[in-house]
């Protein structure tokens, strides 16, 4: 039997604001993309399913006929997206032009290779009258290294899923996009639906990123403005044995639900991934056969009805590509009965459109961040009849071998890491202020009941723009533009590189002694430090105070929203209410408090709740066995720290205080000076 861990639930106003269109046709988003149309480096960020291909042609139709563009080439990461820019009769909807597409120009239809016939076409289109061309990332990374950076001058560049381009050297498409902008010739917009690579490489130099101005709506904006969908769940579930035969305690065969079954070379996968489809094909039902004009399997279930099952694993490419289509067909888009279940493996993720999926069942973990969120992004669209959409990850339970139990661990903390950050990317988002005699309230904020205090730390929300602001006693304000940007728009990279950290997620769940300090400053310090080089020391410690605020807040109001008695989730509470209530039942907001909770302590009372109690025991003697003494590195930091604490209490901190935190701090400074006497210290 599945063991189950209480997923992350978040229920949403859906009051239909995100989905009405202004009188030019478009939606909230797409305006504020519109109103930075003049821009020559665009960067939009952006959930999946919240209109970005749309925002794209109002944006390109209006560069090409005022701001003397002469062409625009779209590129995105595989051939099946270039369908999102199939012609639109926007002018029905008010707008003054209609988006379309030369059949010849969307070379994401076309048949041949990316380095052969497509590339000449794209010559012959830089030659041409005409406005737009679809293709592919690889397409145009060819076309680049043929024609030169220069071929492309005058021209709009927009970049879908912009999170495949790296700033790595051996990303060609990031080396271009670098060329392109060094040049200054083009104009460029840039798309993603994910907020973090899922590595450490950024995705643009940091020169070249602050050239861009960024457009961002968030998760919350979208689904508290939808119609219908009001409820996101997230879960983990933990299950022993084969996958396959456990698997319909997590899947509802009356949910429509994409399931992607796990890579042949994970930990999950049983090497047979034909007999894992038909396993799960056989838990479900009887099969009927397939159906003649679309491919798809039909099952008959214990209560009667027939499950029509999309197959995308079959090696057979025919039968394959004959679901595919089937699945693409525009005519049955709106059909909710066209299919019930899809069977996937690395296919119908990024950019697949499926308006009525309820459940998107992935099992293994998945080791990108960012495939994750657009796995979720499957399920997020918003439909007639669909309140709620879930997301559930299926992970196999650690084993008792060493070398699986190992393997296991890192798969259940890596789990965990993103369900973390998920429950961050859900949230409204946060804006932190300090207090002090002259703040005063902002205009647009509610403050509550009795409204705004000058005498206590405020709490107000905003809720047309889906905003908390928290009044923090002993908080710093960041002093450089770019250290603002990061603590406005990039405080989720922040957080993903923090709890994606072994050594901090490893010791925050498991380890007894922990002093929370040492995560929410120096481990989280360290993270900024090298994620920042080049910002002041209170530029970095002004981000880490809002990375470990915004986390640990998220974290403080799950536990509020959580009923005291069963610790299951409270019907039709929001997060909203649990960063209310973790406000009120503070008497005051301080950065020390904030930095004295475990930001992992709900996480691991959930596992606790939900692991067999000997296989936790036995993970957590695993990461017990791995724990080291002090480094010099990490001694010079406590050492930073002590020097701080005197400055603030006109006395060093001592090794005898019954303060752990300060305890910590006497004893780093001590190995600090002890490693500099050996000479530890260049």
């Amino acid at each position: 039997m599945v063991s189950t861990v209480p997923s992350v639930s978040v229920t949403y106003a859906h009051n239909g604001s995100s989905t009405k269109a202004n009188a030019l046709g478009m939606r909230p988003m797409q305006e504020r993309v519109y109103e930075k149309r003049g821009e020559q480096y665009l960067l939009i960020k952006s959930p999946p399913a919240s209109g970005k291909s749309r925002a794209l042609m109002f944006v390109v139709l209006d560069k090409l006929a005022n701001q003397g563009l002469k062409q625009a080439i779209i590129v995105v990461p595989e051939r099946s997206i270039g369908a999102s820019f199939n012609d639109e009769p926007l002018t029905r909807y008010g707008f003054w032009a209609d988006w379309h597409v030369e059949p010849k120009w969307n070379l994401c239809n076309a048949p041949g290779g990316d380095n052969g016939g497509k590339v000449n076409s794209v010559e012959v289109f830089l030659g041409s009258g005409d406005k737009v061309l679809v293709c592919t990332h690889a397409t145009f990374r060819f076309a680049v290294d043929r024609f030169g950076i220069e071929a492309f001058d005058d021209r709009l560049i927009a970049v879908d899923e912009f999170h495949h381009v790296s700033a790595d050297p051996d990303s060609k498409l990031g080396q271009h996009l670098g060329q392109l902008i060094a040049r200054e010739k083009t104009h460029i917009v840039a798309m993603t639906g994910s907020y973090f690579r899922g590595d450490a490489v950024p995705v643009l130099a940091p020169q070249d990123e602050a050239k861009f101005e960024s457009v961002t709506y968030t998760y919350y904006e979208q689904l508290n403005g939808y119609e219908y969908l009001k409820q996101l769940d997230i879960g983990y579930f933990f299950y022993s044995g084969s996958y396959a035969d456990d698997i319909l305690a997590v899947l509802d065969p009356a949910e429509k639900t994409i399931i992607h079954i796990p890579n042949v070379n994970s930990r999950e996968s049983t090497k047979d991934k034909i007999k894992e489809v038909e396993h799960i094909i056989g838990a479900l039902g009887d099969w009927q056969g397939i159906d003649a004009a679309t491919g798809f399997q039909l099952v008959k279930t214990p209560d009667g009805r027939t499950l029509r099952i999309a197959d995308l694993v079959d090696d057979d490419a025919n039968k394959r590509d004959r679901v595919s289509l089937a699945l693409k067909d525009p005519a049955q888009k709106n059909n909710r009965d066209h299919v019930d279940i899809i069977i996937a493996l690395g296919m119908a993720k990024e950019g697949f459109d499926w308006i009525w999926c309820e459940h998107a069942l992935t099992v293994g973990y998945r080791s990108s961040l960012t495939e994750i969120v657009q796995i979720i992004g499957r399920a997020t669209r918003d439909a007639p009849n669909k309140t709620r959409a879930r997301f559930t990850n299926l992970i196999a339970e650690p084993d008792a071998a060493e070398d699986a139990v190992t393997e296991a661990v890192n798969d259940t903390l890596k789990a965990i890491a993103a369900s973390l950050l998920m429950e961050q990317v859900l949230a409204p988002r946060f804006e932190f202020k300090p207090k002090n005699p002259q703040s005063g309230p902002t205009p647009g904020f509610d403050y509550g009941e009795g409204g705004y205090d000058p005498n206590k730390c405020n709490v107000g929300f905003s809720e047309e723009r889906g905003v908390f602001q928290f009044e923090i006693k002993g908080f710093v304000e960041p002093n450089s533009y770019e250290a603002t940007r990061i603590c406005q728009q990039d405080l989720n990279e922040v957080i993903a590189a923090f709890v994606q950290d072994k050594t901090t997620i490893e010791r925050g769940l498991f380890d007894d002694e922990l002093v929370p300090e040492e995560l929410t400053q120096v481990r989280m310090g360290k993270i900024v430090k090298d994620k920042y080089p080049e910002l002041s020391d209170e530029d970095q410690e002004a981000v880490r105070q809002h990375a470990i605020a915004a986390l640990n807040i998220t974290q403080q109001a799950k536990q509020s929203m959580l009923d005291r008695v069963s610790g299951e989730p409270t019907a039709n509470t929001a997060l909203i209410d649990g960063v209310r209530k973790f406000a009120m039942d503070v008497r005051e907001l301080d950065i020390d408090l904030i930095d004295r909770i475990n930001p992992f302590k709900e996480a691991y009372s959930i596992l606790a709740k939900t692991m067999n109690e000997e296989r936790l025991q036995q993970v957590k003697a695993a990461i017990a066995a791995k724990r080291t003494t002090l480094t010099p590195e990490e001694a010079k930091d406590y050492a930073v720290r002590a020097v701080k604490f005197k400055k603030e209490r006109g006395r060093l901190p001592s090794i005898s205080s019954t303060d752990a935190w300060e305890k910590l701090l006497a004893e780093g400074a001590a190995a600090f000076v002890r490693f500099k006497d050996e000479g530890r210290y260049e």
